[in-house]
């Protein structure tokens, strides 16, 4: 985890997630990018693909926060930032950028901000191919990565997620592995007979010493017993696969779009 993107608008919450970016590069000894991308509020200058007064004048702001932050934390930084602010050039360059990165920092979008396209998070998770970990627009968060939990259904998505988030997992003091089904019984009623299988025992070749939970229940209502366990486990840190909505199965993403509206500690997701 040497390489670090952190997207930076002018937005309250702004300072929370370069907070955590700034901690999490200094903790991996990384280099930090700053990706300054935000809507254009000037609707012309949305048009001509041009950068108003305003737009500008955030960026620059955004840009000292940065190079301050990164100074006085030691950290090496760069800058990056999108030319101007019509919303789908902000929507397709902000997951281009995060291609190029080992771990991508962005913000639980504000349902009242109007600073990014709605769906600029899950859009980036979707179809970034990097590990994405995402900053509610509420709370403060003096730890990320001490206590974490992992939401676990043995999918390609939530292997994903484990492995992409090992480094974290290695330096955490507390790892629960939550899992959301039976580990067997999908596995055994379409192969019969198979080896015995199990995530604490693949950590534990990692170093990574972890509990395992099972959570009962179905869908949403699954989601909303992983949250609830959150903050019995005092979680800081949730990591999960992603699922986007295709195919012809409506519930397919539905638990993803959950967590990311109604989250309350920092998640990481990966697809």
């Amino acid at each position: 985890m040497k390489d670090i993107l952190v997207h930076l608008d002018d937005s309250e919450r702004c300072v929370a997630r370069l907070d955590i970016a700034v901690g999490l590069a200094k903790k991996f000894g990384s280099r930090l990018t700053g990706l300054f991308a935000r809507v254009e509020s000037h609707k012309p200058s949305a048009v001509a693909h041009k950068a108003s007064d305003v737009l500008v004048a955030a960026r620059d702001a955004a840009k000292a926060l940065f190079e301050s932050k990164t100074a006085a934390a030691g950290v090496t930084g760069r800058w990056w930032q999108l030319a101007h602010g019509e919303p789908d050039h902000v929507l397709s360059e902000t997951m281009f950028c995060a291609r190029y990165a080992d771990l991508v920092v962005m913000g639980q979008i504000d349902p009242k901000g109007k600073l990014v396209p709605k769906e600029l998070v899950e859009h980036t998770i979707l179809h970034c191919g990097r590990p994405v970990l995402v900053v509610p627009h509420t709370g403060s968060f003096e730890t990320v990565g001490e206590r974490i939990a992992v939401a676990w259904n043995a999918g390609k998505e939530a292997v994903r997620a484990l492995n992409d988030a090992k480094p974290l997992m290695a330096g955490a003091k507390q790892v629960t592995v939550l899992s959301m089904h039976k580990a067997h019984d999908r596995a055994a009623a379409a192969m019969g007979e198979v080896p015995h299988v199990d995530v604490i025992d693949h950590l534990a070749a990692d170093g990574i010493n972890a509990v395992g939970e099972h959570l009962a229940g179905e869908h949403i209502g699954k989601m909303d017993m992983l949250l609830s366990r959150l903050c019995d486990l005092g979680a800081d840190l949730v990591v999960m696969g992603a699922h986007g909505q295709y195919g012809l199965s409506l519930k397919r993403g539905s638990g993803t779009k959950y967590v990311l509206a109604h989250m309350t500690v920092p998640v990481l997701m990966s697809n």
